[in-house]
């Protein structure tokens, strides 16, 4: 007597058959050699066995000198590149002395009111040689004007520092809600900075378009790659207005996105989205530079996939989201540690996170060939199913909600994405989306062995004093007139980021040339839509 065949539907919504063939791979979608278009096996032509993924862990808390620890500790045990987490006020343009940030200063990321916390930050890490991701979004502008007027106290050129700024708005009113100014201007701000970068830093990444988070907040695989991908469009747009050519500046726009979720559909997901933003910029921007068509990317696992329940099972949640990263050809990979669902991570947690990577690519052979899941009928069966639905996702973006940027100004978006979430939600509740050690397997007298991160009060007082210290010693003229210089440009259509610079370089703080942004833009109004 044999048993049922149970039924799996993946989040994509794409129903699993039992058994894969050849005739199930439509010999239309092209696979292709790695290195050359469309790229679905990878943007470089030997990938790891030439240039292994960089490794890149998210880091930052408390004062700019403990983070500047940090960095050193990750960058001694192997770290090949930084991602700076800011705390709440800096992302949202507040010096630590604004009776908004109190209770918040330094808890979540580092502090930074002024250039000096910066320098302090970066002292010892030369900007040319180590790459640094800035995971800011409403402030970067400002931020990156910061991180380059240190560059150039180094010494460095703008021509030769590399790095990205995340500077993702539009996934902010989707999905973390870290908004400052409405719609408009705040994009107007990412098209100064690539505008910026594309003439005077052209090793930097000024963009990096984040699906992570909107997946983070409840968007299926398909919502991911769709919503982020009309918003990379979007901005691509933005810089063609300002006269660029698509070959001057898109291959400098890069993604930062996630995994969670079923193994073979998270790789299928990324192998679709690299051949689709190929067709993309060849097909619909006219690029004639093959590295303006990679997608280039950190693919991270997955904060959405980590359980507060038997935590010790995310080191191993995560050592699978690193083999599918690994096979899925990213050029950046992080973790985030087996802690995260509790607190920021203790060293050792971060430790062994970093070393669940280098295990990866020095111990296990997954960089000894290229794609080495290639011509899986199951693989390249699943690749072209989410292709065609990640196309037919944004065409409704276009054709039904007038654009990303509409429909993010209307809530559209983030309507869609919440009523993912409940979905998700409800079936993490009543167990039909299994969940080990949540919905499976459950311990109800369960000792969690995680350290936490003890938030210090003092480290508001300390940053306060730090401020009020440059503050004292600065040339108040110079700042003034600096602010003036940014109030014109936002109230035109200069590029801010030379004001930006000019003010960050007579120690402006973050808080006053957001207020003078603010009085020139307005703030963001939440819609709501149910």
């Amino acid at each position: 007597m044999s048993s049922k065949i149970r039924d799996v539907v993946l989040e994509s919504g794409i129903q699993v058959k039992p058994v894969y063939n050849p005739e199930d791979v439509d010999p239309k979608n092209e696979i292709g050699q790695p290195g050359e278009f469309p790229f679905t096996r990878g943007i470089h032509p030997y990938m790891y066995r030439q240039r292994p993924f960089t490794m890149r862990q998210y880091a930052g808390f408390g004062a700019p000198h403990e983070t500047n620890q940090r960095f050193k500790f990750l960058i001694e045990n192997g770290q090949n590149a930084l991602n700076v987490a800011f705390d709440l006020p800096t992302q949202m343009g507040l010096d630590s002395s604004d009776p908004l940030a109190e209770g918040e200063v330094g808890r979540v990321g580092m502090a930074v009111d002024t250039l000096a916390d910066m320098e302090v930050a970066f002292t010892g890490i030369p900007l040319d040689q180590i790459s640094v991701s800035l995971t800011i979004n409403a402030v970067a502008a400002p931020i990156m004007a910061m991180y380059f007027v240190v560059a150039e106290k180094q010494g460095i050129p703008l021509a030769e520092v590399r790095g990205t700024a995340q500077n993702d708005i539009l996934k902010e009113y989707i999905g973390r809600g870290a908004w400052i100014f409405p719609v408009e201007p705040a994009v107007r701000l990412i098209g100064d900075t690539i505008e910026f970068c594309a003439s005077h830093a052209p090793k930097y990444y000024p963009v990096s378009v984040c699906g992570y988070h909107i997946r983070e907040s409840g968007a299926n695989p398909v919502q991911e790659i769709a919503y982020a991908y009309a918003i990379a469009k979007e901005y691509i747009k933005r810089g063609l207005g300002r006269g660029l050519g698509v070959d001057d500046f898109a291959g400098q726009i890069s993604f930062n996105l996630d995994i969670f979720g079923n193994f073979f559909e998270q790789i299928a997901k990324f192998r679709a989205a690299r051949r689709l933003w190929a067709r993309i910029i060849r097909d619909e921007f006219g690029a004639k530079n093959p590295n303006t068509m990679m997608m280039k990317m950190i693919a991270g696992g997955g904060g959405g996939g980590l359980t507060i329940e038997q935590p010790e099972n995310n080191i191993v949640r995560g050592a699978y989201y690193a083999l599918i990263s690994a096979l899925s050809g990213t050029q950046t990979m992080a973790l985030c540690s087996y802690d995260e669902a509790y607190t920021i991570p203790t060293e050792k947690a971060a430790l062994i996170s970093l070393r669940t990577m280098q295990m990866l690519i020095e111990e296990m052979g997954v960089g000894d060939t290229v794609d080495p899941l290639a011509g899986s009928y199951y693989v390249e069966s699943l690749t072209n199913e989410i292709e065609a639905r990640i196309v037919t996702e944004m065409k409704r973006v276009e054709d039904e909600w007038g654009g990303i940027v509409k429909a993010v100004s209307e809530g559209i978006v983030q309507g869609e994405v919440a009523h993912q979430a409940f979905a998700y939600e409800k079936g993490i509740q009543d167990g039909s989306i299994p969940k080990v050690g949540v919905n499976r397997y459950r311990m109800e007298e369960e000792k969690r062995d995680v350290a936490l991160h003890t938030y210090n009060p003092d480290q508001a007082e300390d940053a306060i004093r730090r401020t009020a210290e440059v503050i004292a010693r600065r040339d108040s003229s110079a700042v003034k007139a600096a602010l003036e210089k940014v109030r014109a440009a936002a109230g035109s259509d200069q590029n801010l980021m030379p004001s930006l610079m000019e003010a960050v370089r007579a120690y402006a703080t973050l808080g006053e040339i957001t207020g003078v942004m603010k009085d020139v833009f307005g703030k963001f109004p939440e819609p709501v839509n149910l």
